[in-house]
């Protein structure tokens, strides 16, 4: 995070037990759910300075967590998620979509969202019949895991970024293991908030686990700055007027009854 400048980072299988928040060094500090010390974990990792502008965090599951922060006014959801492997029962599959849901629908419309989660899931190359919520620069072909990422971005009205961006294979791709190579990680965002996002790529050579790509985006939020309207200036009070006699002598009535 130091090295690429990254501010907040969404962090899965950290296989961490417990509902806390620690410092871990270089100035940045981890909030992290987990119940299991060996499977499962979510987390978000804040550079410190942003850490006094929480507001609220959401621990779900040890698959699904929330911070929002208000940064300059605006305020930013930020959602970090870890989707049930291929193998996993539909059951778990479907208790991970609908505490998913349920954390959208918690969010104001006018709140931005960022959705940073390992989806486990290939949203395919390819955009046919689902423009509204990708373009067409994914991986190789769709699997169910990933209709399941298109259709909650349906659901949600929201964009995978990481189709938006024309880049290198190397540049999409999030897991790779030998000759086994693949695209499971993604950001989401509001599709309104789309223009906010100006770069979106993996991150090549900065892996914790060796197989494990960081995929990272740019993005600036837009603060709009509120005209003070007449209302809101405060009044002044015209001390001049009471060198008149008439007027001072109105000011001293009314102060006595005021004051009984």
């Amino acid at each position: 995070m130091e090295r690429r400048k990254v501010d907040i980072l969404c962090v899965q299988e950290t296989r961490w037990k417990g509902s806390k928040a620690r410092s871990i060094g270089a100035g940045f500090k981890l909030f992290y759910y987990g119940v299991d010390s060996k499977r499962n974990g979510v987390g978000v990792v804040l550079k410190e300075e942003f850490v006094r502008n929480v507001l609220e965090v959401k621990r779900v599951s040890d698959r699904v967590m929330s911070l929002k922060l208000e940064i300059e006014g605006v305020m930013l959801n930020v959602v970090s998620g870890y989707a049930p492997q291929v193998g996993c029962e539909l059951e778990e599959k479907e208790r991970f979509w609908s505490e998913l849901d349920e954390v959208m629908e918690s969010i104001p419309t006018g709140e931005r969202v960022v959705i940073g989660a390992d989806f486990n899931g290939h949203v395919g190359e390819g955009n046919t019949g689902d423009e509204e919520v990708m373009d067409k620069f994914g991986v190789k072909e769709r699997n169910l895991e990933g209709q399941m990422v298109v259709d909650f971005a349906k659901r949600m009205d929201m964009a995978v970024v990481n189709t938006y961006f024309q880049k290198r294979e190397e540049h999409r791709v999030t897991y790779k293991s030998g000759s086994r190579s693949t695209q499971v990680d993604y950001i989401l965002c509001r599709r309104g908030n789309l223009k906010e996002i100006s770069d979106c790529k993996v991150v090549v050579g900065e892996s914790v686990a060796r197989q494990l790509r960081m995929v990272v985006c740019r993005m600036t939020l837009m603060v709009c700055k509120k005209k003070r309207s007449k209302l809101d200036i405060e009044k002044k009070t015209k001390w001049w007027k009471l060198k008149k006699e008439e007027c001072c002598e109105e000011f001293r009535q009314k102060l006595r009854q005021a004051l009984g």
